[in-house]
């Protein structure tokens, strides 16, 4: 049985730079350091994050003093001036590209345009970039959806980080036919990109794909998605544990790509546990 790990796989930039500024603001600042939700979506790393010390808040009302870290999926206008106005110290995490993206979103707004946010209606990225566009958004999960917008003379496109590119270009195929002036921005993340199209090129190499990562990654569940498109056998996993032999009979080529907050170490336990199997 051959294993074959994705050329890139685990940590992108902004993850590393966001678990960075943790550690330094841990080894810059006394008391309490917390971050404002979970820094990255990825169990293993928070976990490690609150053996070390760190905790994590919903809210910035919920820490009375100490340091606290914006994750790097960004939060809204409203609650980054309720911290800047807090006693606390703020640590920006905010992703270089999820800033991006609600930069375009203040301006698409301050212009008169509506304004389109394509991704996860949960998702914290998501629900930050919305505070940016005060009532001039929505947000489409699905491409489907775009059918039912209204028409407009004015129309605006900004996308969640961690999207697929491919339900990008549908949704401007339809939106084309939805106003008569359509301004697209495409706020794809390149890690996300450059991690989707390696996987889908290994995934048509092997019998099994395993993707790794935390199952409220957004970027994680994508790349199991694009896999799957491609006709392979595909599980989503978040730690070797849960390898089942099953899986294993008859396969003689395994691929293993990880999500961008997955940790080399989680999948290095992956590719071990394959081995010993």
């Amino acid at each position: 049985m051959e294993i074959i790990i994705a050329k890139y796989a685990g940590f992108c930039f902004g993850v590393k730079r966001a678990l960075e500024l943790v550690e330094a603001a841990q080894a810059r600042h006394s008391g309490t350091v917390a971050t404002l939700g979970e820094i990255i979506h990825n169990p293993q790393v928070v976990e490690q994050l609150r053996k070390a010390g760190v905790r994590t808040v919903e809210s910035p009302r919920e820490l009375k003093a100490g340091t606290l870290v914006i994750s790097c999926h960004g939060v809204g206008p409203g609650i980054r001036e309720a911290a800047k106005k807090s006693r606390l110290k703020v640590v920006d995490a905010t992703c270089p590209f999820v800033d991006r993206a609600q930069k375009l979103v203040k301006q698409l707004a301050s212009e008169g345009y509506d304004i389109v946010i394509f991704g996860d209606r949960g998702h914290r990225e998501v629900k930050g970039l919305m505070g940016y566009a005060g009532d001039k958004a929505k947000i489409i999960q699905e491409v489907a959806e775009a059918e039912e917008l209204p028409f407009s003379q004015k129309l605006g496109v900004v996308v969640q980080t961690t999207q697929e590119i491919g339900l990008y270009s549908e949704l401007l195929a339809i939106l084309g036919r939805k106003c008569q002036e359509l301004r697209a921005f495409n706020t794809i993340c390149g890690a996300t990109r450059q991690r989707q199209e390696v996987a889908v090129e290994l995934a048509q190499k092997v019998d099994l794909m395993l993707v790794v990562g935390g199952r409220n990654s957004a970027n994680t569940r994508r790349l199991a998605e694009v896999c799957a498109a491609v006709g392979v056998k595909v599980k989503h996993i978040e730690t070797a544990s849960e390898i089942v032999s099953n899986w294993l009979r008859g396969r003689k080529r395994i691929g293993i790509t990880a999500g961008a907050s997955t940790p080399q170490w989680v999948i290095d336990d992956v590719a071990a546990r394959l081995k010993k199997r």
